[in-house]
């Protein structure tokens, strides 16, 4: 075997490249400091009278604490989620990964999935539901921090605040896409389980 054969097989074999992972992480640690975070905040004004977060899941004890730890992952989460998307532009892998969608395929995985028939033997290669989450969960993030920002600084951000409606709409835009965020990560962590493979591919790379 060549050696040039030998690295056309490596490269062959990496599902995750090193920036993936390392993206991948650091995002997955400032989400769940925003959600803890922002689950105090919400708790300070709630949107739901029936919906108070239990302190035992929610950051920073109080609304100055929790406000701390929430500024702090936001820019975390921005500039890794800058960062990620660029390289996965400039790098071809959203587009190789995320596109096309297929209506008609989605519905076929969803049905699979459903009737726990849904086949995850090349990791490599999204199916039709995954694209559909991950671009959605993509988009969400985008929604969550421009809301955020439309709710951290109304005045600086009028126009930015308009465009949700107003603060008061912009809060509940906030949490519905937070509630996006957590059905997404309820269903990576419990697919990441199922198939623990998955999580194996995330953490080496292949």
């Amino acid at each position: 075997m060549t050696t040039d054969t030998i690295t056309a097989a490596s490269i062959e074999a990496t599902i995750h490249p090193r920036w993936v992972r390392v993206c991948h992480w650091i995002n997955a640690l400032a989400i769940l400091v925003m959600i803890g975070s922002g689950w105090q905040i919400y708790n300070a004004s709630p949107l739901f009278d029936f919906l108070v977060f239990p302190r035992q899941i929610a950051l920073g004890n109080w609304l100055a604490g929790a406000l701390l730890w929430h500024f702090a992952a936001m820019w975390v989460l921005v500039i890794n989620g800058v960062v990620y998307v660029t390289l996965g532009i400039v790098t071809g892998r959203l587009r190789r990964k995320l596109s096309p969608i297929c209506l008609g395929d989605v519905a076929a995985d969803m049905k699979a999935a459903l009737a726990f028939k849904l086949a995850h033997d090349d990791l490599s290669r999204y199916n039709a539901l995954q694209k559909l989450l991950y671009t959605g969960v993509i988009l969400a993030g985008v929604v969550i921090v421009l809301s955020g920002l439309s709710i951290w600084k109304p005045v600086q951000f009028q126009e930015l605040t308009a465009v949700f409606g107003g603060y008061d709409a912009a809060r509940y835009v906030h949490f519905f896409a937070m509630a996006a965020i957590v059905g997404f990560l309820v269903v990576h962590v419990a697919l990441a389980l199922i198939v623990p493979k998955s999580l194996h591919a995330m953490i080496t790379g292949r």
